[in-house]
């Protein structure tokens, strides 16, 4: 049996306050707004950020999944990416650089809803 290809993946990630979900992920992230969408004026946002490779879908739809899941992304740049937001003085969140258990380093956010992006590099832990 054969099994499909998978082109990507997309985390689908639950948020409350539409202004709340664009400073954190646009203005602090820097995540840049592919597209948005609701079923009319008033209604929920569903809306598709990316951020170099990574896309997520942001949802206020509250059937679409729950708030306070974790998304493990590995990614390369991790310190460079760490010393741009850190500049940036996010009023909420002060993340830093961690060695990880499994080998490299790891940087974890939890954004304003409970939900976690935890990103790993693969790099020798520093002494």
């Amino acid at each position: 049996m054969s099994s499909p290809t998978i082109l990507q993946t997309i985390p689908l990630v639950r948020i409350f306050d539409e202004q709340k979900a664009r400073e954190y992920y646009c203005d602090w992230l820097g995540f840049q707004i592919d597209w948005e969408h609701r079923f009319e004026e008033g209604m929920p946002l569903y809306m598709q950020v990316s951020l170099g490779n990574l896309t997520l879908h942001l949802s206020e739809h509250a059937g679409d999944c729950m708030p306070g899941g974790k998304v493990f992304l590995r990614c390369n740049g991790l310190r460079e990416w760490h010393q741009i937001i850190a500049a940036k003085n996010y009023k909420y969140y002060r993340p830093s650089i961690e060695d990880a258990f499994w080998g490299g380093i790891c940087m974890y956010l939890t954004d304003p809803f409970g939900n976690k992006l935890l990103f790993s590099e693969n790099e020798e832990p520093q002494q």
